[in-house]
């Protein structure tokens, strides 16, 4: 995935001036030395031969990666300009909330916005996106021409397709030895199945990024996904796919069916009505509704903001492990879960793995009284009897067949 970085930075400056460089130092959330740009090309004409400096006047805040950003960032230039077209809503925000309710767009604004792309050798593809950065822009020392715009737009595609083609490898690596569909796999291929979703994702949420939703970007999306663009075409049997609108029809037709009651000799076991009517797994729903409490929690004690990396991990984590535990456990409750046990037990260790995350942030946190002492043995506890109740499942089905 991209490193997006635009809500941690909190000024930076943008050097062209020398052709075919692009030089630059950002100074990022609770960071004391900048960061240091060393970029071969050439931004857009609108910078080319220009520096900018630019400042975030929104309060910076934490990336849950940040520490990972290299402090030398050497590699290509992408795509460089602060003439980038961006919606954005109108102003003042009254015209905004009382808008009617309808299927055209939200009354909004064109903007220029900053971005700023690169593809780093040591932390991929990079980010910085914003319309809300003041900048400042020099006289240029130099300008671009028409026919070095060509070779510096060539030379933005190259990194990009040199950014999809890593996507590509990381899909392909995910589905080497992956058994044929109606072979028996057990847990460990049903992991690699979920890595390989996991991949495929990843890619369609960079292509979605860069090209947008248009209708030239969606064709875009598609050819580099590999998806057949052909509603009708033919499955290979004679037969036929269905069309975008058959399924769109099955998928409402399904949405409109009433819920199953679920097996009133499992209640309490496979599954539990909330308050709110909503069914599901015990587990489930002990780790959402803790997750939120101590959420709650901190916001009570004014830690949100803090920009406390650990802190934001274990938070993020523990509502992580519960929306992972709803997706493994979710059928079940329902008592309408198809899946193979197999299939169960390798979503469970994708919960389980994120829990441990939340245990690290949480032990990260506790020597440093960020939290009080009572908070923090009770979010241990809860963090330790989740993962039991994880284990106890993953041994049950298991046995099963």
């Amino acid at each position: 995935m991209a490193f997006r970085i635009h809500d941690s930075i909190v000024r930076g400056e943008i050097d062209n001036r020398r052709k075919g460089i692009v030089r630059g130092q950002l100074w990022v959330h609770e960071r004391e030395v900048p960061v240091t740009l060393e970029l071969r090309g050439n931004a857009h004409p609108d910078l080319a031969g220009c520096r900018l400096q630019f400042t975030n006047p929104l309060p910076s805040l934490p990336h849950p990666g940040l520490d990972t950003l290299n402090p030398v960032q050497r590699g290509t230039i992408g795509e460089l300009t602060a003439a980038r077209k961006v919606r954005v809503p109108a102003e003042p925000g009254e015209e905004f909330r009382d808008g009617p309710e309808a299927k055209a767009p939200p009354p909004g604004r064109l903007a220029n916005g900053l971005y700023l792309e690169w593809f780093s050798e040591t932390n991929g593809r990079v980010v910085i996106e914003s319309t809300d950065y003041r900048l400042e822009i020099s006289a240029p020392e130099w300008r671009m021409t028409p026919a070095e715009e060509q070779p510096r737009a060539q030379e933005a595609a190259a990194g990009w397709q040199g950014f999809v083609a890593q996507l590509n490898e990381a899909l392909e690596k995910q589905q080497r030895g992956q058994k044929e569909p109606e072979a028996d796999w057990d847990e460990h291929d049903y992991e690699k199945f979920l890595k390989e979703s996991d991949a495929r994702t990843d890619k369609y949420l960079e292509l979605q990024e860069k090209y947008g939703d248009s209708d030239e970007a969606e064709a875009k999306i598609a050819q580099a996904m590999g998806w057949d663009q052909v509603e009708e075409a033919t499955d290979g049997e004679g037969g036929k796919t269905m069309s975008v609108e058959e399924i769109n029809r099955i998928c409402e037709e399904a949405l409109t069916e009433p819920e199953p009651e679920p097996d009133p000799l499992t209640e309490g076991k496979d599954w539990i009505r909330t308050s709110a009517g909503v069914l599901r797994h015990p587990l489930q729903h002990r780790c959402f509704e803790s997750a939120m409490k101590f959420w709650h929690a901190c916001g009570e004690l004014g830690l949100k903001q803090s920009g406390d990396e650990d802190l934001h991990r274990f938070l993020f984590k523990f509502q992580t492990t519960g929306a992972k535990l709803a997706g493994a456990l979710a059928g079940l409750a329902r008592g309408r879960d198809p899946r193979k046990a197999a299939f169960t037990v390798a979503y469970l260790k994708r919960a389980l793995d994120h829990l441990h995350q939340a245990q690290t942030g949480l032990e990260t946190v506790a020597p440093r009284n960020l939290l009080p002492e009572k908070m923090i043995a009770e979010a241990r506890q809860e963090l330790f009897e989740i993962r039991e109740g994880i284990l106890q499942l993953m041994d049950d089905f298991r046995g099963r067949k």
